[in-house]
């Protein structure tokens, strides 16, 4: 092996001296600091080699190759995550980007503008909005009225975006598709028909988030006539709601609500047939409470009675998932071939007669 290097080494030498015969003189000085240099690396390698075969053992050596692999392994899935963590962070760039354009205290007038809105729940099902567009007025109360099936509850599923419709929805000019959910729906108060309570306590199903005083939350619970009720449990606000409010009444579920929509001063207010399953004296207390505390917000109720909404500065009727009539209550009935007047006409003389005067004294109160 020697003899085959030296041969190498000298016949390439002689090459290049033979072509470049100056080239002898830096080979030569190369040659000399070469064999100095392997001198000085043989001797030092020898005893570096002597102290590492005298200082570790097999095992040791084993278990530093393997954590060495161990750390090649776990660099590499750091910086995969790192990575990973990085493209993420552009969409909570996006978001707050969103909710950048919201200015403090939106929406203020609760301005509400539909624009060719259709929706459908899955591909395959067919459409419950069919290109929609009307625009409500800042402090307009819209009852929503139509048979089951008709789309009345799809109207506020699309106002929350629980499904996502085409078309574009504005809410004080801004368009609500390209909101955080949180901002929107933080923002819109809603009423249901079965009141949504978790099992805790009733300070925490009225202020979930810790935002209100006692003092907010009593003055809350008066305004729908429940503070004695609550005063007279031993734990006052801390009185335990089992599961889904088990525990309360269906009236009282739906005034546990409405004081939670009080508390978060929305411009809009959403109420989705929130009487339909309580008495007549819960539905006439629900009703005054929301005349009174949410005068100036905007409200669209979905109506199972249709003495809520009589009084209401609009009454949108929806069928087959299109907006047929949308008028005063007193303007409808005066035409009697409109689908609001016979629905009020299905009700018995005495109750048609008195929707009637609701709807008429409400026209002239509101016009005068």
């Amino acid at each position: 092996m020697y003899k085959q290097i030296s041969l190498n080494t000298v016949g390439i030498i002689a090459m290049i001296g033979f072509v470049f015969p100056y080239m002898f003189i830096p080979t030569a000085v190369f040659v000399v600091v070469l064999i100095l240099l392997r001198r000085l690396y043989l001797h030092t390698a020898r005893d570096i080699r002597r102290l590492e075969a005298i200082g570790h053992r097999s095992g040791d050596v084993g278990l530093a190759i393997y954590c060495a692999l161990m750390l090649t392994n776990t660099l590499q899935w750091g910086v995969r995550q790192s990575a990973e963590v990085e493209n993420q962070m552009i969409s909570v760039e996006r978001v707050l980007a969103l909710n950048a354009n919201i200015k403090p205290g939106w929406p203020t007038t609760g301005q509400i503008d539909f624009r060719n809105v259709s929706l459908r729940y899955e591909e395959n099902q067919p459409v419950v909005l069919k290109n929609i567009s009307f625009t409500i007025s800042s402090g307009e109360k819209i009852g929503i009225v139509g048979r089951t099936g008709a789309g009345k509850s799809s109207l506020i599923s699309c106002l929350l975006r629980l499904t996502e419709p085409t078309g574009q929805i504005n809410i004080d000019g801004v368009d609500i598709g390209k909101l955080g959910l949180h901002a929107l729906r933080k923002n819109i108060s809603i009423i249901p028909q079965d009141p949504v309570l978790f099992t805790g306590s009733l300070r925490m199903n009225l202020d979930p988030f810790n935002e209100y005083s006692d003092d907010q939350l009593w003055n809350a619970l008066n305004e729908v006539q429940m503070k004695e009720a609550v005063q007279a449990s031993p734990d006052g606000l801390d009185h335990t709601v089992e599961e889904g409010g088990s525990n309360l009444s269906v009236g009282q579920r739906q005034l546990v609500c409405l004081a939670r929509a009080i508390l978060s001063h929305n411009r809009i207010l959403l109420i989705d047939e929130a009487t339909a399953n309580v008495d007549s004296k819960a539905d006439e207390l629900i009703q005054q409470t929301i005349r009174e505390k949410f005068k100036q917000c905007t409200v669209l109720t979905v109506a199972h009675r249709l003495q809520t909404i009589m009084d209401s500065t609009r009454v949108m009727v929806i069928s087959d998932g299109k907006i047929q009539e949308l008028d005063a209550p007193h303007s409808l009935l005066q035409d009697r071939a409109s689908l609001f007047s016979r629905l009020v006409r299905q009700a018995d003389d005495d109750t048609a007669e008195r929707l009637h005067n609701i709807a008429r004294e409400a026209y002239k109160k509101r016009n005068n």
